[in-house]
């Protein structure tokens, strides 16, 4: 049988192309007048469009990063940065246009909502389309709103923490990100309050030749708990688009907070995401993490443990496939005595895709008697794939706890001919092996993601075996 060309594998769900219709495009490029411009549209707050404009002059100051993949396909000038569909913010899916509602149910989000989410966002292109939560929730104090009404809504809350986490001199495209952000979402959890059931918010752009900027602010005071999951894809277009979205997560004194996310983008997103936590005493914040699509990714989200006894996991898996660049990882900076950590990173790649695990473990000298655990397993499913790992350990004291453990390999030849002579074909062998490879990071995440990763994965090996 002769192999399938991953270009003529049909994405379904997540390759839906609607019109490009919307109620207003930004001209493409990037100056202080469409900053303004993006300001006025969106009917910011004085103090935000100073912000927008100073992140500006900061983007123009810095230089463009290039220690890792090529970028200079990216042209801003190329790029529209705000795109505001034609609708509004609902509460009822009812109210949302036929042809967006049709994408996401299609995605599946309105069924997930019904069956076991306590509130869901849903963003296409530049806004929030839908948003609603759970009565019970309201009851007892949680903020569940996207970004826009939060900084209208909350905007002493919001002023104390927007971009204090994740500064914009932190890196080049998080200063884009605080010139051009626009949606996004922000939740509140009060003092004590656990939140059972996650919430879920779902980034989808539609139009090409374009940016999503999508912002994410959650607190979760002392003593509270909850489960974020988000959710991100795109249809692809011969042209470069464009994700720098940013993440910023606080979790307090006592608290605890899950981000399980799956970014699905398409081969011809460049996304360059940027995701923090700062972690408070006793409290702890667990990563899960599924990279697929995109033909380039930087993302590295970081842990500062800052309060004593903080903890943080990452659990995460990255897929590169033909003219892909995923160059992905984790970074944790340990603040305070007893703090742990521990990391568990696999990749797969094949057809001639490239991952990368890049990694920052920093143990500070007054954070002694922490520990760091860091596991980093890479599978190529071919000779021609390629695979680094690039870990930067910088331990400052010698009272901790520090491993770290790195795997590269191929299938196994020798497990294929067992199973194949246990009655399974070669395709199914090398799936079932790929699957099992990533059992660790889907029996993290919550059931219609897992399905969504084995979905995702069975797709990609379409293109690599038969």
């Amino acid at each position: 049988m002769a192999k399938t060309k991953l270009e003529e594998i049909n994405r379904n769900i997540y390759d839906i192309r609607n019109k490009d219709e919307y109620d207003f495009k930004i001209k493409k490029g990037l100056t202080p007048e469409i900053i303004e411009e993006i300001s006025r549209q969106k009917n910011d707050p004085e103090w935000m469009r100073e912000f927008r404009l100073k992140a500006l002059e900061v983007y123009n100051k810095l230089e463009m990063p290039t220690w890792g993949p090529d970028l200079s396909e990216l042209n801003m000038d190329d790029i529209a940065t705000y795109v505001r569909p034609k609708t509004k913010l609902s509460s009822s899916w009812d109210d949302v246009p036929e042809d967006i509602k049709n994408t996401f149910d299609k995605l599946g989000i309105p069924e997930a909502e019904k069956t076991s989410l306590a509130g869901v966002g849903a963003q296409y292109d530049s806004e929030v389309v839908y948003h609603s939560m759970k009565e019970d929730l309201i009851k007892q104090g949680v903020i569940y709103t996207d970004m826009e009404s939060a900084v209208r809504e909350y905007p002493e809350l919001v002023k104390a923490h927007f971009m204090k986490c994740v500064p914009v001199t932190d890196h080049k495209f998080v200063a884009l990100h605080g010139a051009v952000w626009s949606g996004g979402s922000f939740v509140y959890v009060p003092k004590g309050v656990k939140v059972d059931i996650p919430l879920q918010s779902y980034f989808r752009l539609n139009s090409p030749e374009s940016g999503q900027f999508e912002h994410t602010l959650i607190i979760v005071d002392e003593g509270a708990s909850l489960h974020f999951i988000e959710g991100c894809s795109a249809p692809k277009y011969n042209k470069v688009n464009l994700h720098a979205g940013c993440v910023e997560l606080y979790v307090k004194d006592g608290a605890y907070l899950r981000y399980s996310t799956i970014e699905n983008w398409s081969k011809n997103m460049l996304n360059l995401n940027t995701k923090k936590a700062i972690v408070g005493k006793n409290a702890k914040m667990d990563w899960v993490s599924g990279s697929f699509g995109s033909k380039i990714s930087m993302l590295y989200p970081m842990s500062i443990l800052n309060g004593e006894n903080a903890k943080t996991e990452y659990t995460g898996i990255s897929f590169a496939g033909k003219g892909q660049n995923l160059d992905t990882g984790f970074k944790v900076v340990h603040n305070s005595p007893n703090t742990s950590s521990v990391v568990n990173a696999k990749s797969i790649s094949k057809n001639g895709g490239k991952c990368t695990y890049r990694s920052l473990v920093r143990i500070n000298e007054c954070a002694k008697n922490s520990k760091s655990s860091v596991s980093c397993e890479s599978l190529m499913l071919d000779d021609f794939s390629i695979s680094d790992t690039i870990p930067v350990n910088d331990i400052k004291t010698d009272e901790v706890e520090f491993s770290h453990e790195a795997k590269i390999g191929k299938i196994s030849d020798k497990t294929i001919f067992y199973l194949m002579s246990r009655g399974i074909s070669e395709e199914d062998a090398k799936a079932m092996i790929v699957r099992g490879f990533a059992y660790p990071i889907s029996k993290e995440l919550p059931v219609e993601y897992a399905v969504e990763m084995n979905n995702l994965i069975n797709l990609e090996l379409e293109g690599a075996i038969g």
